[in-house]
């Protein structure tokens, strides 16, 4: 996909049309929020929504999902609105493209296409657009044959056999290829990303991700628990690279804080799997903060959206904590609900700074299960007893701390992994 993305000053290039289908299969999904949904992915692909078009059939149509009736008549709507691309709610075979591009006279993509346009414009590093191509390739090779018509000259006479064969398994070849390519690159960015993780792991540093549905707001709330300057906008998909901060809780110790890649209600399988070396991040935190949009009218399917992701990408048993943003959105009697069948959640308001603290509290306390208190009697004239009290001050909470002369004797609660190594230091000091 080339699509060139547009100056904030210009207008959208490209006059789009949503259209959904309903089905016994999909009937308890609202439509109008589908197409919502889906209104706010093609906006932020830069297009202009001029039709919108729903369909309630018992199954999908194998050639055009819609039925060729239903499909005749939203391309005559689509004609007179100068309709330039139609985007459709669901994942189309190559045939159903291709047939639906006969019936609108336009060009036609599916969701999938959709959000990978809109995370090829979003992506802004070597990793982010390594990975984006791939979920790119990943999804264009299988639907080279639905352009074989293009690309191949077979037929019945002399001159018209071969060539269109070859071109089609060369660039089948060369998509194969690429992709080989695009996973060795992937791979040695996640083995870097891993020896970052690991001198994390042997500092003790626990790290805290903040995971959630697309703009629900967790970058705002990085940027309220790290006093960070992350790009903050009001669309989809904005970050797609890890951000990583220190942040000092109150009791002096240090976490870190990583804000991920938005999820989405059917989050192409191509995406998971190019963005896996990112979302390892997850995988490998202490604690997740699932950052809720708590004013969202649909915000069930989005916690399931997201939990089903977590379960996917292997971050199912990572313990949790359940974030409720744009609080101040609610009336007080939702927000007394919201509380009342979320006991164990917080509420939060991440532009206004409302429950940051309380919620700084709480990521303290669940990362302070992990402790052990232990009592250390070090001497400032060794080095080493030096930089374990140094260690302690950056990622232990201590309780006291007693100086006799060149000795002293410090009390700390001190997470289980890091007072082993501790230890072990200084017995072979």
């Amino acid at each position: 996909m080339n699509t060139r993305r547009a100056a904030a000053h210009e207008p959208p290039s490209e006059r789009a049309a949503l259209l959904t289908l309903v089905t016994r299969a999909t009937r308890g999904v609202d439509a109008d929020t589908a197409l919502d949904e889906l209104d706010g992915l093609a906006t932020a692909a830069g297009a202009a929504v001029v039709v919108r078009g729903v369909q309630e059939r018992a199954a999908p149509d194998a050639a055009t999902l819609f039925g060729k009736g239903k499909a005749a008549e939203m391309a005559a709507t689509c004609q007179a609105a100068n309709v330039d691309i139609v985007i459709v709610d669901h994942v189309l075979s190559p045939a159903q493209v291709r047939n639906l591009e006969a019936v609108f006279h336009c060009r036609v993509i599916d969701r999938t296409e959709l959000i990978l346009d809109i995370f090829a414009r979003r992506a802004r590093t070597r990793e982010g657009k390594l990975q984006v191509e791939l979920a790119q390739l990943q999804y264009l090779l299988p639907r080279l044959v639905g352009s074989a018509q293009a690309l191949s000259r077979l037929g019945g006479g002399i001159g018209t056999r071969g060539p269109g064969e070859t071109k089609l398994e060369t660039d089948r070849r060369r998509i194969r290829h690429r992709i080989a390519a695009l996973k060795r690159e992937i791979a040695e960015v996640s083995e870097r990303r891993g020896y970052v993780r690991a001198r994390r792991r042997r500092s003790e540093v626990p790290v805290v991700a903040l995971v959630g549905y697309t703009n629900a707001g967790k970058t705002t709330l990085f940027n309220a628990l790290t006093g960070g300057q992350a790009v903050v906008s009001d669309a989809l998909f904005v970050t797609l690279d890890p951000l990583l901060r220190r942040v000092r809780l109150p009791d002096a110790r240090q976490i870190v804080v990583s804000d991920t890649v938005g999820f989405i209600d059917r989050l192409p399988h191509q995406l998971v799997a190019a963005f896996r070396a990112t979302l390892e991040e997850v995988t490998e935190a202490d604690l997740l903060l699932h950052v809720i949009d708590a004013a969202a009218p649909d915000r069930d399917r989005r916690e399931r959206a997201v939990r089903d992701v977590l379960t996917e990408i292997g971050a199912g048993l990572v313990p949790v904590l359940e974030v409720f943003n744009k609080c101040d959105q609610l009336s007080a009697a939702d927000r007394r609900r919201l509380t009342s069948s979320s006991p164990r959640a917080v509420c939060v308001s991440a532009t206004r700074g409302d429950g940051v603290p309380e919620l700084v509290d709480l990521v303290a306390s669940r990362v302070e299960m992990d402790t052990e208190r232990e009592t250390f009697v070090l001497d400032f004239s060794s080095e080493t007893d030096r930089m374990i009290l140094a260690e302690l001050h950056r990622h232990a909470r201590v309780t006291s701390q007693l100086t006799v002369g060149t000795q002293v004797t410090v009390e700390a609660e001190v997470p289980r992994r890091l007072r082993d190594r501790l230890l072990r230091r200084k017995d072979i000091a």
